[in-house]
């Protein structure tokens, strides 16, 4: 169990490689081991590209037979833009496969297993399965759901407050903290923030690391449609803007965005727009996950709605105070404690002279 352990972890760390280059597919890693020897492995790079099954097995070649195969992800056992993979580990000659997690679509769920079984095949099922999972949040959000993974992201200072009064929030947290998060946007598929942002902060809201990164799409929640023309993020040559406002909308206004090459949506309007009707449209869109980089009501509606699956939140060691400084989640007033969203602390990391706590809600943590 020690060793199947060992070879899994390297199976998870080698689909890691991949994060925010396999959308809409997971990140799948594996390794084929024979006498304790590694003789092939392989990762899912990027979608439409063969899985990782097949690099590891076109490596390992004939030292593939009486081997283990460690794979991060059930193989596949339908077509898509590729063949399915438990056909492929089935013919291999391998004696065993360990995996770490059955697929989290209902309708394929356990069918690869099984093709493995009945080719008498051992099959070991669930190691380092909750690593897995986690690695796999966005993926297995979407098939539960047929909504993107939705990351709330935060800097405030150690007394919650994420500008002053004004509005000036240069900078709250560090250089080291900005820079994670431009490799946090390189790997998601969309950001999005409210109309108060874009008309406080003028933001462009694309990727800026030494690498060069991916440009996620920007989505701004504008239900009067007031993003100015002039705003950067309007300027769609380095990447997509999409604003969602209501109908009725001034349609001058709307035909210069369009002539800029922003893409103009309407959702349903009732105290504000309609988030999940927002979510499902950007499903249907292609979007998987969104980073909401949004202010306090922006961040307040998706809160109440219970539509954030993870909190980013970094803290500053820094104390603004003020009764009127801004801080990160908005909205109505609730009376009572009973009204707060329970989350779960996932991890505290140091990150420059700040502190990134990753947080779940509660419920999805339980369920």
């Amino acid at each position: 169990m020690n060793n199947d352990h060992y070879f899994m972890k390297l199976a998870l760390d080698l689909a890691s490689t991949a994060k925010g280059k396999t959308n809409p597919n997971p990140l799948v890693g594996a390794v084929i081991v024979k006498d304790g020897m590694i003789v092939g492995s392989g990762i899912h790079r990027k979608a439409g590209e063969p899985h990782a099954e097949v690099h590891a097995f076109h490596m390992a070649g004939d030292h593939a037979r009486g081997a283990t195969l460690y794979v991060t992800l059930e193989p596949c056992s339908h077509f898509g833009k590729t063949p399915p993979c438990a056909n492929l580990v089935k013919e291999s000659g391998v004696s065993r496969v360990v995996i770490a997690m059955k697929d989290p679509n209902p309708l394929v769920a356990g069918k690869g297993i099984k093709i493995l079984e009945d080719a008498g095949i051992e099959v070991v099922v669930g190691v380092l399965e909750q690593e897995a999972r986690r690695l796999n949040e966005r993926f297995i959000h979407n098939m539960l759901t047929q909504m993107p993974f939705v990351i709330s992201k935060v800097a405030m200072t150690l007394d919650g407050k994420i500008a002053a009064y004004n509005g000036d929030s240069k900078w709250v947290s560090g250089e080291a903290s900005r820079q994670k998060v431009h490799y946090l946007r390189n790997e998601v598929d969309a950001i999005l923030v409210g109309i108060g942002t874009v008309l406080a902060d003028d933001p462009m809201l694309t990727t800026r690391i030494p690498e060069g990164g991916k440009n996620p799409i920007r989505i701004i929640i504008d239900s009067g449609l007031r993003t100015p023309l002039e705003a950067k993020i309007t300027d769609c040559s380095e990447a997509e803007t999409w604003i969602f406002t209501h109908e009725g909308v001034d349609e001058e206004k709307e035909a210069a965005l369009l002539a800029k090459g922003v893409q103009v949506y309407a959702a349903p309007q009732g105290e504000g727009l309609d988030l999940s009707f927002i979510l499902k449209q950007l499903y249907e869109l292609g979007i998987t996950d969104v980073l909401v980089e949004g202010g306090g009501e922006v961040n307040s509606a998706f809160l109440r709605e219970g539509l954030i699956n993870k909190f980013q939140v970094y803290i500053a060691p820094k104390v603004l105070g003020g009764r009127h400084s801004l801080t990160p989640f908005t909205g109505k007033d609730v009376e009572t404690m009973d009204a707060a969203v329970e989350l779960e602390f996932d991890s505290v990391e140091p990150i420059g002279e700040d502190l990134l706590i990753t947080a779940y809600p509660k419920q999805q943590v339980e369920s």
